[in-house]
């Protein structure tokens, strides 16, 4: 089981402080998602709503490119 879950209401990291999803949580998640990447996209996508809710003074194009940009 990962530490690298989200500290909300800040979106942190618990394992590393970073932003989240952070380096180590992606590469674990992709591991995780290797034959679902829409799968994938839509847990984030979830996320990225939650995020918004409590993130609200970060730009949207940024939430996008830390939640669901590097996906590709």
């Amino acid at each position: 089981m990962t530490t690298h879950h989200p500290i909300k209401p800040a979106w942190r990291c618990g394992g590393c402080a970073g932003e989240w999803p952070c380096q180590t949580r992606r590469r674990e998640l992709r591991a995780e998602y290797d034959r679902a990447p829409v799968s994938l996209a839509l847990y984030l996508a979830a996320q990225l709503v939650g995020a918004t809710q409590d993130l609200a003074h970060v730009p949207a194009g940024h939430l996008h490119h830390r939640f669901l940009g590097w996906t590709r």
